[in-house]
């Protein structure tokens, strides 16, 4: 009888160990050998660029002898790994996208890349919405005066001049429509929001009015949520000219990208009037500079942490994805989401 395949569990304190162990052995009977790597990773930027020895690289080297396949959430699969790993031939990212692998380096090893789609599409579609509201209605900045410094200042909020806006009847503009953008346009319109959409890569029905150009969405918005993919194109689709053209005293989420929107010209806007407030999840720069402009904002922004992908639904769901990919590879089977 062969030995069963060796595969390394390398998680974090997010998509733990423990759940990528779990969901493979409901798939395949496997060797698997668990990791923890250290959270928050050190940011490594693309992986092909890497050209210094890290930690997280030498604990996957030591972890990865004799193992046929990784499944990882941010683990560094640069090309001193491969070069270091003969055995390996499949390599399992759960996260949307193979981020944390050199993909030229992998091919020419003979590895294998999947990763796994979808996964946070709900959880993130809620949080855009959560963003939504809060910002809409000014939630953190109540709650930071009343709980945070003690004062009842925020019930000036209760007044025609400072109330909030709410989502029935509001025009909203979506600017794409894929896996999140289709959840919250379908939230917003059980809200009874005007809903607007500009994709133009988008065939058949959507929820809400199709739009035929940028421009024209957002003329028409007192709300934008950006939820286009990040391309050489898209990169800064929301600068200055386009937030010019939002009516006046508009508000811009951004739960996607943070290179999609010009963080300079929004913060000029909010300082001018032009825009009434901002909630972002995401930033060009992460983390968030400690002199960022934004941070002076915080009447008018919204600023978390890059959590919108943050639930535990999400790791369990990533967890499962790559785990059916591994019961695939161990069958023989075609892979759903490989690249290589």
């Amino acid at each position: 009888m062969s030995e069963p395949v060796r595969v390394v569990a390398a998680g974090d304190h997010f998509v733990l160990p423990s759940l990528i162990t779990a969901a493979i052995g409901r798939e395949a009977a496997c060797d698997v050998r668990e990791l923890t790597l250290g959270w928050p990773l050190e940011p490594f930027g693309p992986v092909a660029e890497v050209t210094e020895a890290s930690d997280a690289e030498e604990e996957l080297i030591d972890s990865l002898a004799g193992a046929q396949v990784l499944v990882t959430q941010m683990g560094p699969v640069t090309e001193r790994v491969l070069a270091a790993c003969p055995d390996l031939r499949l390599v399992v990212v759960c996260r949307g996208g193979p981020v944390n692998v050199n993909l030229d380096a992998a091919k020419r090893h003979g590895v294998r890349v999947c990763f796994a789609p979808g996964r946070n599409a709900a959880a993130t579609a809620e949080f855009t919405v959560g963003l939504l509201l809060s910002a809409l209605r000014r939630i953190p900045q109540a709650h930071t005066l009343l709980a945070g410094q003690g004062s009842w200042e925020g019930a000036t909020y209760y007044t025609y001049e400072h109330s909030g806006l709410e989502l029935e009847d509001l025009p909203v503009g979506l600017v794409g429509y894929g896996a999140v953008g289709s959840r919250v346009a379908r939230a917003l319109c059980a809200f009874g929001a005007q809903v607007m959409v500009y994709d133009p890569y988008v065939r058949g029905e959507i929820h809400g009015l199709r739009v035929a150009s940028l421009n024209e969405l957002l003329r028409s918005s007192r709300v934008i949520t950006l939820h286009a993919r990040l391309t050489p194109q898209t990169r800064g689709l929301i600068g200055a000219r386009e937030l010019a053209l939002l009516p006046r005293g508009a508000m811009v989420v951004n739960a996607a990208r943070g290179p999609l929107l010009d963080e300079d010209a929004l913060c000029d806007a909010l300082e001018s009037g032009q825009l009434s407030a901002a909630a972002l999840d995401t930033y060009v720069q992460e983390p968030l500079p400690a002199d960022s402009r934004l941070r002076a904002l915080t009447e008018r922004v919204v600023l978390t942490p890059h959590l919108g992908g943050a639930s535990r639904a999400v790791a369990e769901k990533a967890a499962r994805i790559a785990a059916a990919e591994v019961g695939r590879w161990v069958r023989g089977e075609a892979l759903a989401h490989a690249l290589t």
